[in-house]
């Protein structure tokens, strides 16, 4: 599908690749850690980590030569993926059940929270959700795609 939220979901959209990308930027990097922190089959945490690496999210570094072991690290293209847990996780924290008590709080890597905004990237000013708007692209290709304005 020519859209670019469809082509992110095939790649990291199933439950288990977001919180293996969760974890990864929480330091983990090993498949006994993955393993044990999610409670993940080990067949799937394979086919998982196979997906994330062949998608460039994880890279395989190896850690130990006999046996032969690997530490899974985020890549820079996964370290963009930020912005999308960031994304979530405030929306988790507003609309499901950890609403008023967040499991996580992210922050300026002290005790400050941060939050996530939009701002027109031209000025650099915040822009209120209200006024955004989806718009056509330059690869736009299917008329059905193109959301149409409330005028």
């Amino acid at each position: 599908m020519n859209c670019s939220v469809a082509q992110t979901l095939e790649v990291v959209g199933d439950w288990w690749s977001l919180l293996i990308v969760r974890d990864a930027f929480f330091g983990i990097s090993r498949f006994e850690d993955f393993q044990g922190r999610l409670g993940i089959a080990r067949n799937t945490l394979t086919d998982r980590l196979e997906w994330l690496c062949r998608h460039e999210i994880l890279e395989r570094v190896p850690y130990q030569q006999h046996p032969v072991r690997y530490d899974y690290v985020l890549t820079s293209k996964g370290r963009d993926l930020e912005t999308l847990l960031l994304a979530m996780l405030a929306w988790g924290d507003r609309w499901t059940a950890t609403a008023g008590s967040p499991p996580v709080v992210a922050t300026d890597g002290g005790r400050d929270p941060v939050e996530l905004r939009i701002v027109n990237s031209r000025t650099g000013r915040r822009v209120p959700r209200s006024r955004v708007r989806m718009l056509a692209g330059s690869g736009a290709r299917d008329a059905n795609m193109v959301p149409r304005t409330n005028a």
